[in-house]
């Protein structure tokens, strides 16, 4: 799905199937995950806009950078319910969800988003991506969200079959978000699904 919600191009999701992995989990991270994660951020990103964005904007995804930026959000975590869970095969950081309140204008109080949802290539269709967007939606449900969204690029099939499969649909809401210094854009859509089930009438 996409990188970080602050600041960070897009959110990119990629398609897992479910298979046995031994010793494979999901937990909440600690701030010295933050260079595994930081790493699989930036190698996800790079896979994602590569010919989509100029090189030179490629070259940002910087896994240091990524590194810093997750350490002093773990260190001092922002207001509100904001995780950063990480999948792991054993002991190594191979995969990476962030969660967090909307920051979309028409959002209620209760809708969340899931920011990014990222895979190292090497470790895809083990089922690390559905774990991590399973423990994610516990999380949101938990703390009380009733809606859950996420923006994809327009033309990531891959990501959209994922959420699809797991419930997500897209709500009509686009944007084109602004990724290069010579203000190139590049066109997102929404997805969202709804973690309480109406009441009935």
């Amino acid at each position: 799905m996409t990188a970080a919600g602050g600041g960070h191009p897009h959110d990119h999701a990629h398609h897992h199937d479910p298979g046995p992995v031994a010793d494979a989990s999901v937990r909440r991270a600690r701030p010295n995950d933050a260079p595994a994660v930081g790493l699989v951020q930036a190698t996800v990103f790079r896979e994602a806009y590569a010919g989509r964005v100029p090189d030179e904007v490629v070259a940002l995804f910087d896994p240091e950078a990524f590194a810093r930026a997750w350490r002093e959000s773990l260190i001092d975590p922002p207001a509100g319910v904001h995780r950063l869970l990480v999948a792991c095969a054993g002991e190594q950081v191979v995969g990476l969800s962030a969660v967090g309140p909307s920051q979309d204008r028409d959002a209620g109080s209760t809708s969340a988003e899931v920011t990014v949802l990222a895979v190292h290539p090497d470790a895809r269709r083990q089922g690390h991506g559905s774990r991590l967007l399973n423990a994610s939606v516990d999380v949101l449900r938990d703390a009380g969200a009733e809606l859950v969204s996420c923006w994809l690029l327009a033309d990531d099939e891959a990501a959209r079959r994922f959420f699809t499969a797991s419930g997500f649909g897209p709500d009509g809401a686009f944007r084109d978000r602004v990724v290069s210094p010579s203000g190139e854009t590049l066109r997102e859509v929404r997805l969202t699904a709804r973690l309480v089930e109406d009441s009935p009438e």
